[in-house]
């Protein structure tokens, strides 16, 4: 049976939660969330000892089709590149600062038994 897509929201919604309070635990600040422009989404905008990380969260509750961090496509990547130029164009704080691409993925239901993996510089805006 397909689950509504309200239900998918919150366990998004959750998961990035989860995921902004698991990299605030690691010394990361968060600055922003759900940052959108007409290019893209970031999920999470942190900085990283004066880097600046854009991390994308992935929930899957299985790891079928490869789970969580195999459903960041080339695509998704693209989108997420271009959202980081939009953000990084309208921030004088972080316009010529270094730039790196983290992936989140939450493996399981975030309100139950589940398994976070952080990938640090997951992919290059090249």
């Amino acid at each position: 049976m397909k689950e509504s897509r309200s239900a998918a929201a919150r366990r998004g919604v959750e998961s990035e939660r989860l995921a902004a309070a698991f990299l605030e635990a690691r010394g990361l600040a968060v600055l922003e969330r759900n940052f959108r422009c007409r290019l893209g989404e970031l999920d999470l905008v942190c900085a990283d000892r004066g880097v600046l990380v854009c991390v994308e969260v992935r929930q899957r509750s299985g790891v079928e089709f490869g789970g969580a961090l195999a459903s960041i496509t080339a695509a998704k990547r693209r989108r997420i590149v271009r959202a980081a130029a939009v953000f990084l164009a309208g921030s004088r704080r972080w316009r010529h600062s270094a730039l790196r691409f983290d992936v989140i993925a939450v493996q399981g239901r975030p309100e139950a038994a589940h398994e976070i993996i952080w990938v640090r510089d997951a992919f290059q805006a090249g």
